[in-house]
């Protein structure tokens, strides 16, 4: 049975935590060892960690696949992929035990393939397991923002992905947001604000530090209602800033003195070997980091008491809605403002291509969004 091992520090350039897959004789799998390490550190943007480790466990699936069915990687054709493929639309996970999503299944064919193409470059493998065909894609109702869809009528798809209609993000209404807030418990309640005002992701929210965490007793909240604050923990490591609100750093200040501290204090009374992390913002009740898989769940768990249906990266995209359709008000009189690329900067998009399919969801939802400006700009964020 294949399985993945991560890399210690001390071995030469392999990055720490980097995904090793390795055989039921414990040999490791050679070209996926070559494949994900020439992705983490030979291209000029070479790919975040984390998307190593996503493609890791896509190919550790798959070997691990050919090795219970005792076949070689280099001899496979489309009817093993596929079958593998099929196997995960009729099974479900065994991590999760729900069924595979079908953009889940596509993710995991897409990552087999591009190793392929890969091994095929390099000449480990003499032909591709998979072609490609032409798909046309059907044009959506015009709008006044349709001149921005660049996307061609007919476009080339491997044969092995599976349809999946186009799932557009949603705003969440001021009620669930309502609902919402009132499952969390601290911190997460906190930093579900963090991510509803500034579209941060889980990944930037855990990597918060208390010194980033700017003072604003000696601040006037109508000269300054927003205040900047550089991140540098993003993905793909491309710097950027968000704003909070004045209120949401006050409201992070009452957290840090009145919650914080006393964690700690109660925790060090407990166990006098207890180190409590130096910089890290948010903790949890153990006085560790939360990472990004225990605010996910947090998240999720918060969702299903709510009666809301969602995640926690759909407060990034209400985020992204809100401040878009709150710029393209403001560019009615202000026509030199740009919306979708303030957005996009906000986000830290690298493609402007991500940022527009927001476009649509704004067009979809503009009654629904007023009243997530409203909630978005203080007006139902607690002050106390």
């Amino acid at each position: 049975m294949a399985r993945i091992v991560r890399a210690l520090p001390g071995y030469g350039n392999i990055p720490v935590n980097f995904p090793v897959i390795v055989d039921e004789r414990m040999a490791i799998v050679e070209s996926a060892f070559a494949y994900l390490h020439e992705l983490a550190t030979i291209p000029g943007r070479s790919h975040a960690l984390e998307t190593i480790r996503t493609y890791g466990e896509h190919l550790h699936d798959w070997f691990d696949s050919l090795e219970q069915s005792e076949i070689a990687w280099s001899q496979v054709g489309e009817r093993e992929v596929a079958a593998w493929r099929n196997r995960m639309l009729e099974k479900p996970s065994p991590h999760t035990k729900r069924p595979y999503a079908r953009s889940t299944v596509n993710d995991r064919v897409r990552t087999v393939c591009r190793f392929y193409s890969w091994a095929h470059q390099r000449g480990w493998i003499e032909e591709l397991p998979f072609h490609f065909v032409d798909v046309r894609v059907q044009h959506r109702r015009q709008s006044m923002l349709a001149h921005l869809d660049a996307r061609p009528g007919i476009v080339a798809a491997n044969v092995l992905t599976v349809s999946d209609s186009e799932r557009l993000p949603r705003a969440l209404r001021a009620d669930q947001l309502r609902r919402l807030f009132g499952a969390l418990a601290s911190p997460y309640d906190l930093m579900a604000g963090w991510a509803l005002v500034t579209g941060m992701r889980r990944k930037e929210l855990c990597a918060l530090e208390l010194f980033q965490v700017p003072e604003t007793a000696h601040l006037d909240a109508d000269e300054h209602p927003l205040i900047g604050i550089g991140l540098t923990i993003t993905k793909g490591g491309r710097p950027r800033t968000v704003y909070p609100p004045i209120r949401l750093l006050d409201a992070t200040h009452r957290y840090i003195d009145q919650v914080r501290g006393p964690l700690i204090r109660k925790l060090r009374r407990a166990d006098r070997s207890y180190r409590p992390p130096p910089s890290a913002l948010f903790l949890n009740s153990r006085g560790m980091p939360v990472s990004p898989a225990r605010f996910t769940a947090a998240m999720g768990a918060a969702f299903t008491t709510a009666g809301v249906v969602g995640t926690g990266h759909w407060l990034r995209h209400c985020f992204a809605m809100t401040m878009l359709a709150q710029l393209q008000k403001q560019a009615r009189t202000t026509p030199e403002i740009n919306p979708l690329k303030v957005v996009q900067v906000l986000l830290g998009h690298s493609s402007i291509a991500s940022t527009a399919i927001y476009l649509r969801c704004v067009e979809m939802h503009a009654a629904e969004l007023e009243e997530s400006v409203a909630y978005l700009y203080g007006a139902l964020i607690d002050d106390g």
